[in-house]
């Protein structure tokens, strides 16, 4: 004769460890809570004329003001095949931290 005993219930739901159904699964903005903010949404745009082009693509820039940056292409634009010259106008991004450094990211 063999005694079973019963399943007993844990408190935290059906997983070890206390955790219940999908808590903690993805991050807060997914669950519907704020959304962290873009890393985009702190940069400057200004415009500017490719002076130099360097190794690695990266360029050197004289904005319109007369200071000159060091540069790189975008993501998109290397995927596009963007093909950029000494001359070329061009729309960049600048962080306010780093005003020397800048990403291409606009041809015009």
């Amino acid at each position: 004769m063999s005694t079973k005993r019963p399943k007993r219930k844990r408190p935290g739901g059906s997983r070890p460890g206390g955790r219940g159904k999908g808590k903690g699964k993805r991050p807060r903005h997914q669950r519907g809570g704020p959304r962290p903010p873009k890393s985009d949404d702190k940069s400057v745009e200004v415009e500017g004329t490719i002076t130099s082009v360097l190794a690695g693509t990266m360029f050197r820039v004289e904005l319109q003001n007369g200071h000159t940056v060091l540069a790189h292409i975008s993501g998109k634009m290397r995927k596009r095949f963007i093909r950029l010259v000494v001359g070329d106008q061009v729309k960049m991004e600048m962080s306010p931290y780093d005003m020397e450094k800048a990403r291409i990211t606009y041809r015009l």
